[in-house]
């Protein structure tokens, strides 16, 4: 019934606008897109068959793009041993990577959006083949993402409610996995190296008729770089279709996702700088200057404390996450698509690392109506789409204390939380060609949000358990209009201006963490809004020669921020009334035609606090801190990428290639005070491969083609934070006054350190 009128509802919306003109008009052509995407490619087409085109037929496009011509880099997937998809990003301009919560989990940031989060991401929404991977309560993972199952990536930068809904304040990610026809056959491929890392993985698809068909699985596991860090992930991703008429399209995803990670602690400053990767702490009574130790309560509930390490305490993630969806669409016209799309995705969770352990189960529903028409209105070539969405999640999560020793034990419960988090909007845009330079976009969206659900707390002391109630009923409605206008004076040059609102929502999770790191009362947080203004040049003057400037600014209202209380404590959120992003993004790609390449992506971003008063409290006293005009914590003012590379397309070394690159990030604080600053680095990788189709050897019944890689990374062997947890900053109990970096530098809970000089290898075989 829900589809069914949603479905009614899209049309009669349509048809109430000049852009439904009679079903016989011509359709328009393909308008010009208005935000540049970062597009990667990533294996090779079947041998004898071009590449696909970065720009798809628009019925096979997931959703209508607030963009136009992405800027495509093959081979980036195909010729590296991509350990996780951070490793793939990073060549995007507005893109940071920080380490994430054990295996390759990855926290991925746009603009800064999200590095502040050390355990999710959040901020941004993350699709997959047009099916939401983003949980209604903001919560997306890339534990489920082996790079090898994708052949493009898009990334949407800035404010993009308008187009993607809730959570999509810093942008979006879009994933396409390959498709049967692209992979044409089978793919077997292993990459091993340093620390124990193994990937074996096996990819195949094809079409017949109306079917077509491709499977990924994999399976990775190593021991990792820091004490207590070995995991196994295993990942099955399936991607069919199924067309029975010209105007009829089935199309079923699978995505099965199974992780086990040991994880390390997070250390201080002060531990980082003399044990950076947690060695020798096996044990809290023999660990090695610099461990990292958390404090239990022997019994598991109060009184005595054992301080122990990760090891000790079997720190660990135990979690599954599983995605089923599919979609119709039906060609109504020449010039009008239906699509009706419906997700089941479950987030199941065991994760005892902190001193408080929870576990639980997240199964959300997600459902998408929309129409999309091509046509004219006023008698220019215009696209509109309209789309309704409805998701919901239905959570319950139990959170137990730890006991020391003996495995991941579990104490007295001290939380149980049992939440429903439903986001129903509309979506509706247009995109008018003006003239033969012009084209101008409008959007808008609008959806509420609804929270239910209570928060059941117990404290154990030697007189009893005492258990209070928080409960949460709130409602969030909001609102996200967008103008973009974009100016193409000639065919290298394209000039873009863009005004655009996001918003995000509190996850119910994170109502009911207290500022002290303990299940409780938080329930007054409030949503997030940008507003934010690009202006970006896009000059080719030739296929071979790209490059793109653009300028950012976006103004912050009730900015939803996390920080650490100490190690072993739950981060929390909080709001700052209102904060600026400011930047600029640059992206360069030349190819030559002798062989030599080059990729540049640059990023300066200052994110400040204009109205921000923080109250700080220790024993009896209390005190207040303007924070206005401090930088926000754990966004890099500068981040780069450079690659420089060659490649040899004929003779007999023809697919022999290489390339050095160089990532490096600015020092950043840690605390909203900018009393304490993570150092800023500069690592290099170096990379030598080979890639060649193996002429006839089809015929013969061999591999068609053959991929070899070795990889040095961190070649100089740098030790650099990779992650840092911002850390909430402290008062004098007797006096007051604010602790100072010294202070500061004490507190555990915060820092990973990136891995060292690593080697990898892989080779990789199409039948």
């Amino acid at each position: 019934m829900i589809r069914h009128r949603a479905a009614c509802g899209v049309i009669a919306l349509l048809a109430a606008s000049p852009l439904c003109t009679g079903a016989g008009a011509a359709p328009a052509t393909r308008p010009l897109v208005l935000e540049e995407l970062s597009v990667v490619g990533d294996a090779h087409p079947p041998t004898g068959q071009p590449a696909a085109s970065p720009l798809m037929d628009d019925r096979d496009r997931p959703i209508r793009e607030p963009a136009g011509a992405p800027t495509t880099r093959l081979g980036a997937i195909a010729n590296r041993p991509a350990a996780d998809i951070g490793q793939v990003l990073i060549d995007s301009p507005g893109v940071t990577i920080r380490q994430g919560t054990g295996g390759r989990d990855v926290i991925v940031s746009i603009r800064g959006s999200n590095a502040r989060s050390t355990g999710t991401n959040r901020n941004i929404v993350v699709v997959e083949d047009g099916f939401s991977l983003t949980q209604p309560d903001g919560v997306s993972r890339f534990d489920l993402t082996d790079p090898h199952a994708y052949s493009r990536i898009d990334v949407f930068r800035g404010p993009q409610s308008a187009l993607f809904g809730n959570y999509a304040t810093g942008g979006a990610i879009a994933f396409q996995t390959r498709t049967g026809r692209e992979i044409d056959g089978y793919e077997i491929g292993t990459d091993a190296g340093s620390f124990g890392y193994l990937n074996t993985y096996f990819t195949v698809g094809g079409a017949s008729g109306p079917f077509e068909i491709s499977l990924f699985a994999s399976d990775v596991r190593a021991n990792g770089y820091q004490d207590h860090s070995s995991y196994d992930t295993q990942t099955i991703n399936l991607l069919a279709n199924y067309t029975p008429t010209p105007d009829n399209r089935f199309t079923l995803k699978v995505i099965d996702n199974t992780l086990d990670a040991n994880l390390a602690a997070r250390s201080s400053l002060a531990q980082y700088r003399i044990n950076p990767y947690q060695r020798g702490c096996a044990a809290a009574a023999t660990a090695a200057p610099g461990c990292t130790t958390v404090a239990y309560f022997v019994n598991g509930a109060f009184g005595p404390t054992a301080a122990v390490t990760a090891s000790e305490a079997a720190l660990l993630r135990a979690d599954q996450r599983s995605v089923v969806a599919a979609r119709w669409e039906h060609d109504l016209d020449a010039s009008t698509t239906m699509r009706t799309q419906l997700g089941f995705d479950e987030r199941a969770f065991n994760q005892p690392f902190t001193t408080a352990a929870p576990r639980g189960s997240y199964p959300a529903w997600n459902v998408l109506t929309d129409l999309r028409r091509q046509d004219t209105l006023f008698g220019l070539p215009a696209v509109g789409y309209a789309a309704l969405t409805y998701n919901t999640i239905d959570g319950h999560a139990a959170i137990f204390n730890r006991v020391p020793y003996g495995g991941p034990r579990l104490g007295a419960l001290i939380g149980d939380q049992r939440t429903v988090q439903d986001n129903l909007g509309g979506r509706a845009r247009i995109e008018l060609t003006l003239g033969e330079h012009w084209t101008a976009v409008a959007g808008f969206g609008v959806e509420r949000t609804a929270i239910t659900g209570r928060n059941d707390t117990f404290s154990t002391s030697a007189a009893g358990t005492v258990g209070t109630v928080v409960r949460v009923d709130r409602s969030f409605l909001n609102v996200a209009p967008e103008l973009a206008l974009v100016f193409s004076p000639a065919r290298e040059w394209q000039v873009r201006g863009r005004a655009a609102v996001g918003y995000g929502t509190p996850a119910a999770t994170n109502l009911f963490i207290t500022p002290a790191g303990q299940p409780g009362d938080n329930v007054q947080l409030q949503a997030q809004r940008n507003l934010g203004f690009d202006l970006a040049v896009n000059w080719s003057p030739a296929p071979d020669l790209q490059l793109s400037v653009t300028g950012f600014y976006e103004l912050f209202r009730n900015e939803l921020l996390s920080q650490s209380p100490g190690a072993g404590l739950l981060p929390y959120v909080f709001n700052a009334p209102a904060s600026e992003h400011r930047g600029i993004e640059i992206g360069g790609r030349w190819i030559s035609r002798d062989g030599w390449r080059a990729t540049l992506a640059y990023t300066h971003d200052d994110q400040v606090y204009t109205n921000f008063v923080e109250r700080l409290s220790a024993g009896t006293r209390a005190a207040r801190f303007d924070r206005a005009g401090n930088h926000i914590p754990g966004v890099p003012t500068d981040a780069a990428l450079i690659r420089l590379g060659y490649e040899q397309t004929d003779g007999p070394w023809a697919g022999v290639g290489l390339f050095v690159e160089a990532v490096s990030q600015s020092s950043f604080f840690i605390d909203n005070a900018n009393l304490l600053k993570a150092a800023g680095f500069a690592v290099v990788n170096l990379n030598l491969h080979y890639d060649r189709a193996l002429t006839g050897a089809a015929d013969s019944g061999f591999a068609r083609r053959l991929s070899l890689y070795l990889e040095l990374r961190n070649l100089l062997d740098r030790v650099y934070t990779n992650s840092a947890q911002n850390l909430a900053d402290t008062i004098n109990a007797n006096t007051g006054v604010q602790n100072g970096a010294g202070i500061l530098a004490q507190t555990t809970g915060s820092i990973f350190a990136g891995a060292p000089r690593t080697l990898i290898g892989g080779m990789k075989l199409a039948f």
